[in-house]
This record gives C-alpha cells, sequence and structure tokens, in this order.
C-alpha cells in the first residue's frame, strides 16, 4: 500500500464497522489503559483548545474533552467518523499533511496511533506544530519497540504475524490488518521517533514505554519566539 493516502483513508472505512471491538479484542483491553495514560500525560484543562489528530470514531476525543477542554476529532476517514457521530464532540475530515485549522489555534495536540500511518511523518509533524501555540504541548501515542530483547524477538518474529489471523475472527475488514501488522514492525523505535519530532522542529522531546514498550508515549512542546535583545 505504501501509504497511499487515498488507500490508507479507503481501508479505514473498510474496517470503521466494530473497529473499537475489535481494538479491545486484538489488545486485550490495553487500549483503554493506553489511552488513560495519554489523557494524563495530556493534560487537557478547562477552557484548552485541543486537536485529536487520527481520531477514528473519536473514542479518545471524548475522554480528553471530559476535562472541560474544547476538543475536536480529525480524521482523513470518512467512515471513522461516521462511526463514531455518536460521540459528541466536533469532528472534521482533515488530512494531516495539509490540517485546515490557522497557525496557532491550538493548546495542545495529540495523536494515538494513527501518526504511523502518515505518508510523510516529519511533515505531519511540522504541520501539527503550525496549528499549535507557541509553549503548546503535543502528545503523540504509538507502537514502538518492546525494550526486553527475548519478548522483542517472540513480538516481532510471531505476534506481529498473528494480527492478520485473529482478525479474521472480530474485522469487518481483516485484510487490512496485514497491512496494519507490517506498519507495526517497520515503525521507528522510541529514539527514532524523538529525533524525528526534534527535527520537526518541537523542543523538550521526552518519551516512557507502555507495557514494555510495545506502546510509547512521546511528549514534546512547540518553542516560543526569542525575545529580540534589547538596544543598548
Amino acid at each position: 500500500m505504501d501509504k497511499n493516502p487515498r488507500e490508507v483513508a479507503e481501508m479505514f472505512d473498510g474496517v470503521a464497522k466494530g473497529y473499537d471491538r475489535t481494538n479491545s479484542v486484538m489488545t486485550l483491553g490495553f487500549d483503554r489503559r493506553w489511552r488513560e495514560w495519554s489523557r494524563r500525560v495530556l493534560d487537557a484543562r478547562p477552557g484548552e483548545k485541543v486537536l485529536d489528530l487520527a481520531a477514528g470514531t473519536a473514542v479518545s476525543t471524548v475522554e480528553y474533552a471530559a476535562s472541560g477542554a474544547w476538543c475536536v476529532a480529525a480524521d482523513f476517514s470518512v467512515g471513522m467518523l461516521a462511526s463514531g457521530a455518536h460521540r459528541r464532540v466536533p469532528k472534521v475530515a482533515a488530512d494531516a499533511l495539509r490540517l485546515p485549522f490557522k497557525d496557532d489555534s491550538f493548546d495542545a495536540v495529540t495523536v494515538s496511533f494513527g501518526i504511523r500511518n502518515f505518508n510523510d511523518t516529519v511533515l505531519a509533524l511540522k504541520e501539527m506544530a503550525r496549528v499549535t501555540k507557541p509553549g503548546g504541548r503535543m502528545v503523540i501515542c504509538e507502537v514502538s519497540t518492546p525494550v526486553w530483547k527475548p519478548f522483542r524477538f517472540v513480538y516481532m518474529r510471531y505476534l506481529l504475524k498473528l494480527l492478520p489471523f485473529i482478525a479474521k475472527f472480530v474485522s469487518s475488514n481483516p485484510v487490512a490488518y496485514s497491512y496494519l501488522a507490517e506498519s507495526m514492525a517497520t515503525w521507528p523505535d522510541q529514539r527514532a521517533l524523538g529525533e524525528l519530532i526534534a527535527k520537526a522542529g518541537w523542543e523538550d522531546v521526552a518519551w516512557f514505554n507502555l507495557t514494555g514498550g510495545m506502546v510509547a508515549l512521546h511528549r514534546a512542546t512547540k518553542p516560543k519566539p526569542k525575545a529580540e535583545p534589547e538596544e543598548a
């Protein structure tokens, strides 16, 4: 598929039906814990504006909005957004590489299990920075590389290959999970993603592992403009 935007969008349209249930089954319920950690690290506050990018059915957006922040779900799969129509948060069909928002629009931006599907990771990170206010924050929750070598071997060699097989029983489009498994296997590890985030212009980049490194949370801050030196 080579992350062709149109094909990826169509793929997610195809898995939209029952997507949340499939995620819970295939992650043994850990998806809820990962969302909870993302919510804590994002720390959305009343009155803030938050962009939840690659939000899918907006299940994460609703959790962020519970803090009192104004949160919008953005995704390029109309089918995914439609599947979350019952969730009462604003929704926008949007391309991560050309976001339909003005500069400095949001106090925070977040993406969970979606950035690896973007056609150009660094460009997407720059675009996320563009729409974030100076001093604003970004949180990324994404699959990563297990830190314990024996488990990493089993994860890469066997567990990822099981995903398409399991999907046959729980997904509305099991073929799509072959792509998802491949994207997980080839995704950069924790440090490599951190370097991409810094390359895109974010600062104070940090990360920590969840579930032994199967998933990692990255956070960063958009730099504030440097004060011009006063004239003598």
